[in-house]
C-alpha cells in the first residue's frame, strides 16, 4: 500500500487479503471476539493507519461493516476533534471486547469527552461500557499531563463505588485506573494510596483484591522512585 486517500470499501478489501487463521485462533485465547475477525494484529493494524490518515467519514463506515479489523481501524484513524458524545454512546453500543473498548477510550480521552463519558459510562450496568469509563480515566491520567489534578482525583469516587464489580473486565480496569491516577504525580499518588489501603481493608473479596494489588504496586520502589525523581525535575 501506498500513503494516499483509501476508501472504506479498499481498506477492507485490503484487509481480507491478509486473514490468518491462525492469528484468529490465538485472538480466541487472548479473551478476543474472534467472529467477525480477520487474524491482523493491532501493530499491523497501526501501520495500515498511518498509511490511510484519518478520514471522520471513513471511520464511520469501517465501523459499520461490523468486521473486529475494521473497527480497530475505524478507532485510529477517526479523527478526535469531529467524535461527538452522540457518536461514541453509537459505538458502545457494540462493544464486546476488552481491545476494542481500550483503543475507544483513547480515542475518547483524545477527543476530550471524558467530562460527559466517565461518569455516564461508568454508570451503565454493560460490562464493557462500564470498563469503557475506567479505561478512559487510566489513559487519562497518564495523557492529560496538563489537566489539573483535581479533574483526575475527581474520579477516585468512581473507583471507590465501582470496586466491587466482580465481572472480570470491569475489575481490570478498575485496578488500572486507581494504580495510573496513583503513578501520575505526588499528589495524585497520595490520594490514590489511600484509596487503595482503604479498599484493602474491605470485607468485598473484589474490593479488597483490587486495593492489595494497587498498593503493592503503588509502593513498589520503582514508582516511589520515580515519582521522586519527577517531582525533583
Amino acid at each position: 500500500m501506498i500513503s494516499r486517500s483509501f476508501s472504506a470499501g479498499e481498506l477492507i478489501a485490503y484487509l481480507k487479503t491478509l486473514r490468518s487463521e491462525d492469528n484468529i485462533a490465538g485472538m480466541r485465547r487472548f479473551g478476543i471476539v474472534a467472529e467477525a475477525a480477520l487474524g491482523i494484529s493491532n501493530p499491523d493494524l497501526q501501520k495500515i493507519a498511518s498509511l490511510a490518515k484519518r478520514d471522520h467519514e471513513r471511520a464511520l463506515e469501517l465501523w459499520r461493516s461490523g468486521i473486529r479489523e475494521a473497527r480497530m481501524l475505524a478507532l485510529y484513524t477517526a479523527e478526535p476533534a469531529r467524535l461527538t458524545v452522540a457518536q461514541a454512546w453509537a459505538w458502545a453500543q457494540d462493544f464486546n471486547s476488552w481491545e476494542i473498548v481500550d483503543a475507544a477510550a483513547d480515542l475518547f480521552v483524545k477527543a476530550r469527552l471524558e467530562r460527559e463519558l466517565i461518569p455516564a459510562f461508568a454508570a451503565d450496568e454493560r460490562e464493557f461500557v462500564r470498563r469503557t469509563a475506567f479505561s478512559m480515566i487510566a489513559g487519562a491520567a497518564v495523557h492529560l499531563k496538563n489537566e489539573p489534578d483535581a479533574t483526575i482525583l475527581a474520579w477516585l469516587p468512581l473507583i471507590e463505588a465501582h470496586a466491587t464489580d466482580p465481572r472480570n473486565f470491569v475489575r481490570k480496569a478498575v485496578n488500572w485506573a486507581l494504580r495510573s491516577i496513583g503513578k501520575r504525580n505526588l499528589t495524585c499518588h497520595a490520594q490514590a494510596l489511600a484509596l487503595a489501603r482503604q479498599l484493602a481493608e474491605r470485607d468485598d473479596r473484589t474490593a479488597l483484591r483490587i486495593g492489595r494489588d494497587a498498593v503493592k504496586e503503588l509502593e513498589s520502589p520503582k514508582v516511589l522512585e520515580r515519582l521522586a525523581a519527577k517531582a525533583k525535575a
